[in-house]
């Protein structure tokens, strides 16, 4: 009834397009054969079990309820390992509309919430844009970088997303534009995040927390040859045969050219490949299709990373670490020396963060109040000087366990007495002696056997992690045994 020329006019007009353009009780039929999602899951990613696991389970419930509140999923882990691109295969899976919103540097509350009608050039927020966008109200909506949520003046997203992610609230979300209720329940929201850290404790009471770690040398070798040898290929108009890379080449590939926990730089090096190849194919040279490790310097370059090789034990004093590393798990050494010297003094060496400090400090006052116990004259420490370091001194390093290798070595040091062939450690050390245990071992585990450890010493409470970890090296299981 308004008069077109009146100022009122475009406002209400909007505003009631916007109520008659959302997908009011529209819903989309949710493919509830599990067999094709598991399907589907495997095809787009290779690996990342537990959270195909967990969007089986749901579709399970919801296939034998009939309805329910969905839940708010949260990935989180290193850049490169898969997290967004999970939400578009699950969505494909379930056979639903597919919604993607990036938080990263988003600092307007109204964004979120919407503005009110009364301002000029109001508009819904992003979760009512993305329904009227995907005309249906229960797609998958991935909430991108939701640890990178920004806070000033304009209010915090991040408090406003409260509402949003909490399965007992969001089937009544009032978006102010709308300024009615709208239900947000039928929505499988997945977040994705990179550190934990950022986000808000209330948010992430909301979120039930999946951790996809970084991928280990095998699975990525797995990923580069099934997913994105045939990617780049398209992408560089080459047909299938024109390359073949063998899983050595690929393993060699990873190991020499890349240091990372997902699989990004590992597409850029192969995207390298297939530039130099469809250069000789559109130049018409011949060259051989299937690579080898020796042509891997023409196409690459130099090697640019070194493998971790595991040294002699030939000195008293040098012992084998193990160390967790975003990039994966790696060997590090801890060497220990004594010199002349009037008084006790400890030297530590090897850019060593607060915590790695305090554990020598605490290995040295071990070995000092139990050396009786391995024979050492007490006498020794007021006329010696110790010195500890650990190599690859430009790399910093921190955390609890390389406590029982400072231990050890500090030991192996004051009797000379050289430690057991082929033998790593980790775990943290107390001043009674208790060994803790320490994460990563998964990570760690992998590293021993690529550096060739046979033997490795952890905490008795570690050992519900190494059957996880001897389904990776099952074919090193029998040469590696887990002491307690």
């Amino acid at each position: 009834r308004l008069h077109p020329q009146s100022p009122d006019f475009s406002v209400q007009y909007t505003y009631l397009d916007t109520l008659l353009e959302l997908p009011w009780n529209e819903y989309t039929q949710d493919n509830f054969n599990l067999n094709h999602v598991q399907k589907q899951l495997d095809k787009d990613h290779y690996g990342l079990d537990k959270v195909k696991e967990r969007i089986i389970e749901h579709l399970a419930v919801l296939k034998l309820r009939g309805d329910m509140k969905s839940p708010i999923i949260c990935l989180y882990g290193p850049p490169g390992v898969g997290k967004t691109s999970l939400g578009k295969s699950v969505a494909e899976a379930l056979n639903r509309k597919y919604i993607r919103i990036s938080l990263g540097g988003l600092h307007d509350e109204a964004e979120i919430r919407g503005h009110r009608r009364t301002y000029i050039g109001a508009m819904p927020g992003r979760i009512i844009q993305g329904l009227i966008k995907a005309k249906s109200s229960n797609p998958v909506f991935v909430l991108d970088e939701i640890d990178k949520i920004g806070n000033d003046f304009k209010g915090d997203p991040a408090s406003a997303l409260l509402e949003v992610l909490d399965p007992e609230q969001n089937n009544a979300f009032h978006d102010n534009y709308i300024d009615i209720d709208y239900d947000l329940s039928k929505i499988l929201f997945i977040a994705t995040a990179n550190n934990l850290n950022t986000i808000s404790q209330p948010l992430l009471d909301r979120m039930e927390l999946i951790d996809i770690s970084g991928y280990i040398i095998e699975e990525k070798v797995e990923i580069g040859r099934r997913h994105l040898v045939p990617k780049q290929l398209e992408n560089h108009g080459l047909k299938e045969g024109d390359v073949v890379i063998p899983k050595k080449v690929m393993a060699a590939i990873v190991d020499q050219y890349t240091r990372e926990s997902g699989v990004r730089e590992l597409d850029k090096k192969i995207a390298r490949i297939m530039r130099k190849v469809a250069r000789l194919k559109a130049s018409g040279k011949e060259y051989n299709p299937t690579l080898s490790i020796d042509d891997l310097h023409e196409y690459l370059g130099a090697q640019e990373y070194n493998r971790d090789k595991y040294e002699n034990n030939d000195y008293a004093g040098v012992v084998t670490g193990l160390a967790w590393t975003a990039v994966g798990g790696e060997i590090l050494f801890v060497e220990s020396s004594l010199s002349k010297s009037k008084g006790e003094k400890l030297t530590l060496t090897g850019n060593l963060g607060d915590v790695m400090k305090e554990s020598a400090v605490i290995a040295l006052q071990y070995i000092k109040s139990h050396a009786s116990l391995l024979g050492i004259d007490e006498d020794i420490f007021d006329k010696w000087a110790v010195h500890i370091h650990v190599p690859e001194g430009a790399i910093p390093k921190d955390g609890p366990s390389a406590g029982i290798t400072m231990v050890t070595s500090l030991a192996s040091t004051f009797t000379q007495r050289k430690v057991k062939d082929h033998l790593a450690m980790t775990g943290e050390i107390t001043l009674r002696g208790k060994v803790l245990p320490v994460g990563g071992i998964k990570e760690k585990i992998l590293a021993a056997k690529r550096a060739g450890i046979r033997e490795i010493i952890l905490s008795e409470e570690n050992r519900k992690d190494i059957e996880d970890c001897l389904l990776y090296t099952s074919d090193a299981a029998d040469d590696m045994q887990c002491v307690d």
